[in-house]
């Protein structure tokens, strides 16, 4: 996969050295523990990947254990912390890497140029997730699909949704601008993909304001426009 695209750069990731050293170690430790709380849902929404596939938010390569052997994984991740510990992981799991310092808003990646893209635990954190889902769906090819699996607000009522709200600030600060309030489905609904199929679960987890998810996949159009929307 070749790049680039001529539209101008977005702003770039803020490297800052003591949060994105936290959060790389944060993943690293309590990567399997989210694992465990999220791997059947990711298995089922990342069964049947190509062989090269684009991910959003790479981190330190949690999905890993979901691509096919011998794969390809071209990797937006911009925050250098994560790198070191992502090559790491894709030498362990015999995955090819290519990876891009990029903003998900910009990959860079050429119009329609990848059968699959994926994320998990990204969507939270973007500046733009509207501006993602349009540059999603710009380099799928026609019939292509994005699978996510992402945390999203709580219902109205609750203490996962009171927590939410008391916690914003602290936690977008501690997690780089993770935001626990966005209706991200609602968000990959209005998106324009032909096709949308999302799951509403929860997890029991002590970080109370993460435990409400969605994960799914929304599929391009066989023309790569938008499609009449259907979900399932």
């Amino acid at each position: 996969m070749t790049d680039e695209t001529t539209a101008p750069a977005v702003r770039a990731f803020e490297q800052h050295r003591g949060r994105g050293a936290f959060n790389a170690a944060f993943f690293r430790v309590l990567g399997p523990v989210i694992e465990l709380a999220t791997g059947s849902r990711k298995r089922r929404v990342f069964a049947g990947l190509p062989s090269e596939v684009v991910e959003l938010g790479s981190g330190v390569g949690a999905n890993l254990r979901h691509l096919p052997a011998g794969a390809t994984l071209v990797a937006i991740e911009p925050n250098r912390a994560m790198h070191a510990g992502l090559r790491a992981a894709s030498a362990r799991h015999g995955v090819r890497l290519d990876l891009r310092e990029r903003m998900a808003e910009q990959t860079g990646l050429p119009d329609a140029s990848t059968d699959a893209v994926i994320s998990s635990l990204v969507l939270c954190s973007v500046r733009d997730p509207d501006a993602v889902l349009a540059e999603v769906r710009r380099i799928l090819r026609p019939g292509g699909s994005f699978r996510f699996a992402e945390h999203v607000v709580a219902p109205r009522r609750g203490l996962t949704r009171l927590a939410q709200r008391v916690l914003r600030r602290p936690w977008a600060w501690t997690f780089e601008g993770c935001s626990c309030e966005r209706d991200l489905e609602g968000a990959i609904r209005a998106a324009g993909f032909a096709r949308v199929e999302v799951e509403r679960f929860r997890v029991r987890t002590p970080f109370i304001p993460f435990n409400t998810h969605i994960a799914g996949v929304a599929t391009v159009g066989p023309e790569g426009r938008p499609g009449g929307m259907r979900s399932g």
